[in-house]
């Protein structure tokens, strides 16, 4: 059975590399899909704030492991 262990670890790796990065993502659009469509401003800024939050996800999750890097 441990080979199905090694091939789901495998599987899991080719799509999240990061887990708190994949669930810091997720949240962040679950945030944009509830939030954003209340607060009555243009499809725009809707796609300017999802934008800026992934960057800022992602520069986040690079700087880290960076650190863990050195």
């Amino acid at each position: 059975m441990a080979w199905a262990k090694t091939m789901w670890d495998e599987f899991y790796g080719l799509f999240v590399d990061d887990g708190s990065l994949a669930v810091a993502v997720l949240a962040w659009l679950a945030v944009c899909w509830l939030i954003l469509p209340r607060l009555g401003v243009t499809s725009l800024w809707h796609s300017a704030l999802l934008f800026t939050g992934l960057v800022v996800i992602l520069a986040e999750s690079a700087l880290r492991r960076a650190r863990q890097r050195r």
